[in-house]
């Protein structure tokens, strides 16, 4: 054979070779296994179920007739009454440190831990945030299997997720959806709302569970569902993961979350408008002493623009305290740049 027929036999038998392998790299794996089924395997022992038991007071609702009292023999003395609900939480940190809910915990006398692998732990409140419907437990168990992190930033609508969680308390459970959107806010849920929503399949139970991409990635706690029934309806809502550690960081390092605060209130200018209108200045606030003006109106932090608000309050809160913003302005329609430094934001009583 001459080195034109050798040519002639190499470049298409390497060019079927390499198809090939391309072919068999996407092939179903003989196993059965699918990219699905390697993501619950690495989150699923992270995820576990929560059973919270509170003691309530009843007295009967005659309790206070005298009729009622002196026939049936009743004191009105107060009855002690066990009240038992269910949710899910998140191991991450080998360490013992558990993501849930708010209102999954709340009120609890006692609140038990159930792992995948069947093992069971009392677990500590170290802190709970109810502006973000977040909490974080510790249970002291050994040889701990923390869920992994991803971004939630790297998300776009119509990424494939899942969700794990207890619902109904049946045991853990998966399901799969999509991201539907991403920073939904003003819903009503919590002061601050920058949820992932997704119509995968999220029942009461799921609440403190793991919403997870197809590497098995934590991308956030799931919270809500949007409901008339009680029941799925393809509208589940999850708290994104940068939001819930650093809740957890600072619950853990200081007790309560650390949020910048300027001290204003505003109102947005309109539907499509970039720029929120101040309407009210806290005394002694970083806004006041930086000279602003109710009146103003706020359209860049930091040389981003402030939208309808929301996108400035995120900001705003993310900002740490002590840190310097750049805020622009306008002021009798003249264009304005302030510099301050942003505060704690104060805690609200019974938050």
């Amino acid at each position: 054979m001459n080195l034109s027929g050798i040519r002639n036999f190499f470049w298409p038998s390497l060019c079927g070779l390499l198809l090939g392998l391309c072919i068999l790299a996407y092939l179903p794996e003989k196993d059965g296994q699918s990219d699905f089924t390697r993501a619950v395997e690495r989150a699923a022992p992270a995820v576990v179920n929560i059973y919270t038991t509170k003691v309530v007071q009843q007295r009967h609702p005659l309790a206070d007739d005298p009729l009622f009292r002196h026939f049936f023999n009743r004191s009105g003395r107060v009855r002690q009454q066990l009240e038992r609900s269910l949710g899910s939480g998140v191991i991450v940190s080998e360490r013992g440190y558990l993501l849930t809910n708010y209102h999954v915990i709340k009120g609890a006398d006692e609140i038990l831990v159930m792992l995948q692998d069947g093992r069971q732990a009392l677990a500590t409140v170290i802190g709970s945030d109810s502006d973000t419907d977040l909490a974080v437990l510790k249970i002291d168990l050994e040889n701990l299997n923390a869920i992994p992190v991803t971004d939630p930033g790297q998300i776009r609508v119509g990424s494939i997720v899942l969700a794990i969680g207890n619902p109904y308390g049946f045991g853990q459970t998966v399901t799969q959806g999509i991201v539907s959107a991403t920073g939904r806010y003003g819903l009503g849920l919590s002061q601050f709302e920058n949820f992932i929503q997704t119509d995968a399949a999220i029942n009461p139970g799921n609440s403190g569970g793991a919403l997870i991409d197809t590497q098995g990635r934590l991308l956030g706690i799931n919270t809500a569902i949007y409901t008339q029934s009680g029941g799925s309806t393809g509208i589940g809502l999850a708290i994104p993961t940068d939001l819930a550690l650093r809740t957890m960081e600072d619950l853990i390092q200081y007790g309560r979350p650390l949020r910048g605060w300027l001290g204003i209130e505003v109102q947005p200018l309109g539907v499509g408008t970039n720029g929120v209108i101040i309407t009210a200045l806290a005394n002694n606030s970083p806004a006041k002493d930086a000279g602003l003006r109710i009146g103003d109106v706020l359209t860049e932090i930091n040389g981003e623009a402030v939208g309808d608000g929301h996108a400035g309050m995120k900001l705003i809160t993310y900002t740490r305290p002590g840190e310097t913003v750049q805020l622009g302005l306008l002021r009798n329609d003249q264009p304005l740049t302030v510099e301050t430094e942003v505060a704690v934001r104060p805690q609200v009583r019974g938050s």
